[in-house]
């Protein structure tokens, strides 16, 4: 996807950072529900290209867009959907498709959620990449799953011979969106996107630890657990080893830092003492 205007690209960033508060708190089976709702505000989007312009027209009263929205999908999508999807209209875009990738983009995000609460990611993400590959070895299987003369459903349906029950929730729900609705991408482009996505969501919850000395096993799993209960979910950690820390950790998770080295504190005592 290409946000190319500063409109959007703010506009996209205000409602990630919404979307992630409610991965970080929501039931997986709610997640999986917006993800679902998500796909299909983006299929009415879709096709219905004078109501996108509508919701994205910059001239309108952003109240007035959301208003219009809500009504068409009131008896369609659940509470939290319609929260979501209300300051998403609101906003500018560059593009009244912008509005419409924008929406795909969190839908694919809020399953990739429902992968990170159930401690999943990574197996997703690699379930993700080796269809990929799949799909660039069986160049007619990829054909098949991209042919769009007949209805969407039987490219699904095919989908689900292949690999309906081998994989993850999150996996197949994100490919079926996928050959259900390609949105102008090939089938490989639109997998290689997910692989991306998944990589960055999983880097989300690395906690990049630095330590004095290596760190015994039964440390580093006291070290997740307690990671794990102060962010609500598993965290991975990545331990590096620094012996001018001389002890202690400084731990990095995102832009968050927990700076517990001895060599901080001393700094510190050091900076007090010569003021």
């Amino acid at each position: 996807m290409d946000f190319t205007g500063a409109a959007s690209r703010e506009s996209l960033a205000l409602a990630i950072r919404g979307l992630d508060d409610v991965i970080d708190s929501a039931d997986p089976d709610d997640l999986a529900r917006l993800a679902d709702e998500l796909f299909a505000t983006v299929a009415l989007l879709d096709g219905q290209p004078a109501l996108r312009r509508a919701l994205a027209d910059p001239a309108a009263d952003p109240d007035r867009r959301a208003e219009l929205l809500e009504r068409l999908l009131d008896d369609k999508v659940g509470a939290s959907t319609l929260r979501l999807l209300g300051p998403l209209v609101r906003s500018r875009w560059s593009r009244p498709r912008d509005l419409a990738d924008a929406a795909e983009l969190l839908g694919r995000r809020a399953a990739l959620g429902v992968a990170e609460r159930t401690g999943t990611l990574d197996e997703v993400e690699d379930q993700l990449f080796r269809f990929g590959r799949i799909l660039d070895a069986e160049s007619r299987l990829r054909q098949e799953l991209e042919d769009r003369s007949g209805a969407a459903e039987r490219r699904v349906e095919l989908l689900d011979r292949l690999i309906g029950g081998k994989v993850d929730p999150t996996t197949l729900r994100l490919l079926h969106q996928s050959v259900r609705s390609p949105r102008g991408r090939t089938l490989d482009r639109s997998v290689g996107e997910l692989v991306e996505l998944a990589a960055a969501r999983r880097q989300r919850y690395v906690a990049e630890v630095t330590a004095a000395a290596p760190l015994t096993e039964q440390q580093e799993r006291r070290l997740s657990d307690t990671l794990a209960r102060v962010y609500g979910r598993q965290v991975s950690v990545q331990v590096s080893v620094d012996p001018q820390l001389l002890g202690g950790l400084v731990v990095r998770v995102n832009d968050e830092v927990i700076d517990g080295s001895v060599l901080t504190r001393l700094t510190e005592v050091r900076h007090r003492l010569a003021g």
